[in-house]
């Protein structure tokens, strides 16, 4: 039975649970045994928020963020999803997850959106990347107000998963990090280049909706 504030978040999103993507993504998400990491001594914990809106004429989108350059940072100028590490106050991955998001984006997603599910966790393929574990949550945003960007994000914008799910938008190229050169599959769209964590979680998303 659902608790009174799911049930709440319910009525608020009676219009966008209807749409048929958030139907589809919400019951595959529903029936996906998301992949849980142990935890590990020196492994730090992180959560991501991939937020979903539905826009009339444009259909289903999600938010991308591009983090801000900064000397020493290992994601420095890529383009993410709001989120970064757990801190001692969070009760949970999901409380950091909507923590990172309000600092870095003004959105609050206790108030404005809805969690609707999680990704499996993930990790860093390169060693050479601090060893970190991300939850990837899912949730639904009710928002029209600008959003108020955080000195760590550069800019933001939506993306139509019509545009995602274009083949010919993804392919294998070569990316600089830190001054290696990488060859990895990356998805681009007016200039921006998805790849790394950010494109393996956005991989697993697009699979639920295939």
């Amino acid at each position: 039975m659902p608790g009174p504030e799911e049930k709440r978040a319910e009525e608020r999103f009676a219009e966008l649970l209807v749409q048929p993507s958030v139907v589809k993504l919400r019951s595959a998400l529903a029936t996906h045994n998301a992949v849980v990491a142990e935890e590990e001594e020196g492994v730090r914990r992180a959560a991501v928020a991939l937020i979903l809106r539905v826009e009339k004429d444009r259909g289903l989108e999600l938010l991308f963020i591009k983090r801000a350059e900064y000397e020493g940072d290992p994601w420095s100028g890529q383009i993410a999803f709001p989120g970064g590490r757990m801190e001692a106050g969070d009760a949970s991955l999901a409380e950091t997850a909507i923590r990172e998001t309000r600092e870095e984006t003004g959105i609050d997603l206790a108030r404005e959106g809805m969690l609707i599910g999680t990704l499996d966790d993930l990790r860093p393929l390169r060693v050479s990347l601090p060893a970190i574990m991300v939850r990837p949550y899912v949730a639904l945003l009710d928002r029209s107000d600008p959003l108020v960007l955080s000195r760590e994000v550069a800019l933001s914008f939506w993306l139509p998963f019509a545009a995602l799910a274009r083949t010919e938008a993804w392919h294998v190229d070569t990316v600089f990090a830190r001054g290696i050169q990488i060859n990895t599959l990356v998805f681009k769209h007016e200039g921006h280049v998805v790849w790394g964590m950010t494109e393996r979680i956005l991989t697993q998303l697009l699979a639920l909706l295939v």
